[in-house]
């Protein structure tokens, strides 16, 4: 028993070296984190086990409460689809005015989550306003200016608004569940700016839209440099704080005293998130102060690019029900959606993520949140609405084809 535990503590601690040596050690922190506690992603708690930067909060300004506040109830498919995802926060705002609130597995109105890619929004709304400053020259200046690494070949092509808009020709992969893609080298290393740096543009930039992760981190990093402060710092002046959050949040940092990892992983709760919805809603303005400039917000809500009408710059867009719809979205089926036309905003936070295919560039839980929460405001008849009988998840979908 001695030899054999002998054996296994050192093949154990050979597979440790090699790690070290083929520069993957990233995943002793992964295994530690994602699947010695059960899970094969990352996930919504995650942002214990990671150090952080704070977004302090300011005064808060508590949201008004709508005088049918919470009067009516989930219908029956938004509670279905709640637990078959499992929903954690869900939020309808009706002219500025929570209108519904429902919080599940233990979570409450100050509970913090991650954000995964949502504050991908944040990000691009901090790259806006350093323009608005003056720190940033504009959408067109180039990244080189910043990072001469970026200066050669087509890479010198590269500019701010390419990574905003993800139109970068970086060669990234974008894969969640590979142990040894960049993305998660990205989530799970403490070296993320060095990382960021080696990574080559391998097409032109600014000719077509490709979700990569990395685009947002890149320009964290311009703003960081443009700015002179930390990213959370900036945010925390800039949006935070005049926007009154009710809390603190935390940006989840590669090591202590590292930088954020932009892309993903600011850990606040639905009523906070629901700010940035508040603010595009409103053009950029916030009670009476400008915030963004509405030029800004017009770029940030409307395509860039007539091939990929899905995204503009760090803003996911859908033209549903004849109405144009905006919205941030992160991993696992995070959601802020606008619908101006109607004052509304939706908040979705929760473990699961609805079933993304190949034909529609918008999960289809999406149409659930919006169709239920119209049902429930009596905008829409009980059997109207695409997200009625659509299959959740991918295991959903294959019952769904077996049984026709």
């Amino acid at each position: 028993m001695k030899k054999f535990l002998l054996w296994f503590v050192g093949i154990i601690a050979a597979i440790i070296a090699l790690m070290y040596i083929f520069d993957v050690d990233y995943l002793i922190k992964a295994v530690r984190v994602v699947y010695l506690h059960g899970k094969t992603t990352a996930y919504l708690d995650d942002y214990t086990h990671f150090d952080n930067r704070t977004i302090k909060k300011g005064t808060s300004q508590p949201w008004a409460t709508h005088k049918e506040y919470n009067k009516v109830k989930a219908t029956q498919r938004l509670e279905e689809v709640h637990k078959e995802l499992g929903t954690v926060a869900y939020l309808i705002i009706k002219n500025d005015s929570i209108w519904h609130e429902s919080y599940y597995d233990g979570y409450g109105k100050d509970s913090k989550s991650n954000s995964f890619s949502m504050a991908k929004t944040v990000v691009t709304a901090a790259m806006f306003k350093a323009i608005m400053e003056g720190k940033i020259k504009s959408l067109d200046q180039p990244v080189s200016d910043y990072f001469p690494e970026f200066g050669k070949g087509v890479a010198a092509k590269l500019t701010v608004g390419d990574l905003s808009s993800m139109s970068t020709g970086l060669d990234w992969g974008e894969q969640y569940s590979s142990a040894f893609s960049i993305t998660t080298r990205a989530y799970f290393g403490d070296h993320l700016w060095d990382t960021m740096l080696g990574v080559p543009v391998i097409k032109e930039p600014g000719k077509e839209f490709e979700y990569v992760s990395g685009a947002t981190e890149l320009l964290a990093m311009v703003i960081t440099k443009a700015t002179g402060e930390t990213l959370s710092d900036y945010v925390s002046k800039k949006f935070w704080q005049p926007m009154g959050a009710d809390n603190d949040a935390l940006w989840q940092i590669d090591k202590p005293d590292g930088i954020e990892k932009a892309y993903c992983c600011i850990a606040s709760n639905a009523r906070d998130f629901a700010r940035f919805g508040k603010l595009l809603k409103h053009n950029g303005k916030w009670n009476n102060e400008q915030i963004l400039d509405s030029t800004a917000v017009a770029k940030m809500t409307h395509a860039r690019f007539p091939a990929s009408p899905q995204y503009a710059y760090g803003v996911w867009l859908n033209n549903y029900m004849g109405k144009d719809m905006y919205y941030l979205r992160g991993h696992l089926g995070q959601f802020v959606i606008v619908i101006p036309e109607d004052d509304i905003i939706i908040v979705r936070l929760g473990h699961i993520k609805g079933l993304q295919t190949t034909t529609d560039p918008h999960s289809n839980d999406f149409y659930v949140y919006v169709d239920e929460a119209y049902k429930m405001m009596g905008l829409m008849k009980p059997n109207e609405g695409k997200g009625n009988s659509l299959p959740m998840t991918k295991e959903e979908a294959e019952v769904t084809v077996m049984k026709k």
